[in-house]
């Protein structure tokens, strides 16, 4: 599961580094990016852009955009047969620009211990997602997204059982771009950490509320 993420670099500096051809959404940096928040999103209709997205799936089906709470996570596994991921497979992925992410170690009866995964060099890398676009009974449009979680890597299976696909920078093309109907191809994209560059330290429990949002939370903790 990835349930918090940071991304700290401006606009300027994501539309570079995914060659964005259109900025819709802009925004600060954030150290503790939490569901049903509007997070950037990178998707290629037209060109790439970025747009703004929740985070929490609304299928276009959905009678009630509450289900995105439930939907903030994708697994690889199951993203070809769950008729909640299935449709944005074939037609709506995208790149979920981050530079860290979070993940909790079960200690017992005590507190969880939350851990800090990034790149070694600090840098941008995205997230495999999936988005969509709902509407309303009034007819307003809500774009949102998901995060796809695959098998850990080793070292982020040291403290749990899941963690984002994080896609290699030679595969993001692919990943938008590839026709839909071979969801096999796709999945094969999906990896832990393909470049092995990451790593991780124990962080401040702070993260743990979604109200803290500063530089501290992503400090290295005894």
């Amino acid at each position: 599961m990835c349930g918090r993420y940071s991304q700290q670099h401006t606009p300027e500096q994501i539309a570079e580094r995914f060659e964005v051809l259109k900025t819709e959404y802009l925004f600060g940096p954030h150290y503790n990016i939490a569901p049903t928040q509007i997070v950037p999103v990178v998707i290629s209709n037209g060109g790439r852009r970025l747009i703004g997205c929740r985070w929490g799936l609304i299928p276009f089906w959905a009678k009630d955009p509450s289900i995105g709470n439930r939907l903030i996570n994708a697994k690889s596994e199951t993203l070809a047969d769950k008729p909640a991921f299935k449709y944005a497979l074939e037609r709506r992925r995208c790149l979920i620009p981050a530079d860290g992410f979070y993940e909790w170690q079960k200690k017992g009866k005590g507190q969880s211990q939350p851990f800090y995964i990034r790149r070694q060099d600090a840098g941008l890398f995205a997230f495999a997602g999936l988005w969509e676009e709902w509407t309303s009974p009034e007819g307003e449009k809500l774009r949102s997204c998901t995060i796809i979680t695959v098998n850990p890597s080793e070292l982020v299976s040291q403290v749990h059982d899941r963690m984002p696909a994080i896609l290699a920078r030679e595969d993001e093309a692919a990943w938008l771009e590839l026709p839909g109907d071979d969801p096999a191809a796709l999945l094969t994209l999906l990896r832990a950490d393909p470049e092995a560059q990451l790593e991780m330290y124990p962080v401040s429990r702070e993260v743990n509320t979604p109200a803290t949002d500063d530089p501290s939370l992503i400090e290295p903790q005894p």
